[in-house]
């Protein structure tokens, strides 16, 4: 596999990067929380939109995999403004925007920001405004002192082996992100996919994201069973059916 390439953002910072050619519109990955674009679902995309000759773009949000910084000193308006970097300077014209858990909530944040960029959206497992409904709702009260008196907490993870640094910054960060507490307009085809086996993002949270958004054409698949990581040959499956499925509805074969 070539190597990553790197991009210099306006705020500084290096985000490594996977761009393959093809035809439009792209199709731009947004991996979650403490993830790489080194993993299942962007590898498999990757190689799906090379088949369908569409072209394709993976990154690593500053913190995580290849490029700068340390996680726990980045927030969520840190990563989202990467994924705009990103998006504006690695690719041309309206792409679809496919957003994996915490990338589900910057890709809402991309179309909040510039939605004559995205043609359309795909999620899987979004979890929008995770840090302060799923993270701060589930802190007691000694957690919330001691990430007010020391700046941060760790929590253990499942996903790999060390905790999970989460810091005050953090919190208080993702409260000027937050995208389920105002108008969410999503004026490009949708389709949110989420498995009801998912100990991370509960049902309640893709739900709540379809009520409260508005657009034309927007839809959420529950695939019985399916866990968080939504990796499953047949998982895998229906998320190129979305990609292919909003694609078509903007009005580009796929």
């Amino acid at each position: 596999m070539p190597a990553a390439q790197f991009l210099h953002t306006p705020d500084g910072r290096q985000i490594a990067y996977h761009r393959s050619a093809g035809q439009g519109p792209g199709i731009v990955f947004l991996g979650g929380f403490k993830s790489d674009m080194e993993g299942t679902k962007a590898l498999f995309l990757e190689d799906w939109a090379q088949q369908q000759g569409r072209a394709f773009l993976r990154f690593d949000y500053s913190g995580h995999g290849q490029s700068s910084g340390a996680f726990d000193e980045g927030a969520i308006g840190d990563w989202a403004s990467d994924a705009r970097a990103a998006i504006t300077q690695l690719t041309e014209g309206p792409q679809v925007i496919v957003g994996s858990s915490m990338g589900g909530w910057i890709s809402l944040l991309i179309c909040r920001a510039m939605p004559e960029r995205v043609a359309g959206l795909v999620t899987i497992a979004a979890a929008p405004d995770f840090t302060e409904d799923s993270m701060w709702a589930s802190f007691d009260a000694s957690q919330r002192a001691a990430l007010a008196q020391n700046g941060r907490i760790e929590l253990p993870s499942d996903y790999d082996d060390g905790p999970y640094v989460i810091t005050q910054r953090l919190i208080e960060e993702g409260r000027n992100n937050l995208v389920l507490r105002s108008p969410l307009a999503l004026p490009m085809p949708v389709r949110f996919l989420q498995g009801t086996a998912d100990e991370a993002v509960e049902t309640a949270v893709a739900l709540r994201l379809l009520d409260h958004a508005t657009g034309p054409d927007m839809r959420l698949s529950l695939v019985k069973g399916a866990d968080h990581r939504f990796s499953s040959p047949d998982c895998l499956a229906l998320m190129a059916q979305a990609i292919a499925e909003v694609s078509a509805a903007a009005g580009h074969s796929s």
